[in-house]
């Protein structure tokens, strides 16, 4: 489980995180959602460790990051995945070597050790015919694909996601989602993902906080936003027709 206690960040004039308390609960998928400039980048980056909050604390499973040493700090970030938006592939490594590479840097492992790990990972994620193939030779999604078992071949305790269906088509942004909520709810990771699309709210949402202005302005679950009456978070979320209809339905079929 991860912690967050009042935290607040600036940037010179700007204060973009204003005071937010949330948890992200172990073996689960937790979302973060909020339009363009509410914060939700800062926000996972504090998360990360790549930005200090100016106040408040983050911990991990009782550990208060900002009371760590700094190679606890390390060992702390050597248990946290990431898959970036753009997947972030090295475009001279083969999809073997990508994978790989986390384990080279931050292991002692043989070369054995690390290729049946490897091979493991890229079994889950079912690219079992792909370790030779360079990223430019793969399509989007099993990029993306290669990303994720990057990010859990170091069997992280948190897993980061920012935008991990961005410049996917519907149907391969539903697999990443149930490939990612599945291998949650296997590992049992502590997952937090960055969103705004409103599929992966809906499908695999078990946890949802939405920021606005950089405050927490709702938390709940996939089930429970259809029933708020937060304005702030039905504008955002049923700014389609679409969801709008999907949201009648579901309070027609509650009534």
């Amino acid at each position: 489980m991860i912690e967050v206690d009042n935290i607040h960040k600036s940037f010179g004039e700007s204060h973009v995180l204003k005071g937010i308390t949330a948890h992200f609960e172990k073996g689960k998928t937790n979302l973060i959602i909020g339009q363009s400039g509410s914060g939700k980048t800062v926000f996972l980056k504090c998360l990360l460790g790549l930005f200090t909050p100016d106040e408040g604390s983050i911990s991990y499973d009782g550990k208060v990051y900002s009371k760590l040493s700094a190679s606890e700090q390390r060992n702390l970030r050597q248990e946290m995945g990431m898959v970036f938006q753009g997947s972030a592939l090295f475009d001279s490594m083969t999809v073997q070597g990508n994978v790989m590479f986390p384990l080279g840097m931050f292991t002692k492992q043989s070369k054995s050790e690390m290729q049946d790990r490897v091979d493991f990972v890229l079994k889950r994620v079912n690219l079992v015919d792909a370790h030779n193939k360079f990223p430019s030779e793969i399509s989007g999604g099993m990029q993306k694909r290669v990303a994720i078992a990057r990010a859990i071949v170091m069997n992280p305790k948190y897993l980061f996601c920012d935008e991990p269906n961005s410049g996917l088509d519907p149907k391969t942004a539903i697999l990443i989602d149930n490939l990612i909520h599945e291998i949650t709810q296997e590992y049992d990771i502590t997952t937090v993902i960055n969103t705004h699309d409103m599929n992966s709210v809906m499908e695999i949402g078990e946890k949802i906080i939405f920021l606005k202005n950089g405050l927490k302005e709702w938390e709940g679950s996939n089930k429970e936003i259809f029933k708020t009456e937060n304005e702030a978070v039905t504008d955002f979320v049923y700014s389609s027709e679409l969801f709008k209809k999907v949201r009648q339905m579901y309070l027609e079929e509650r009534n």
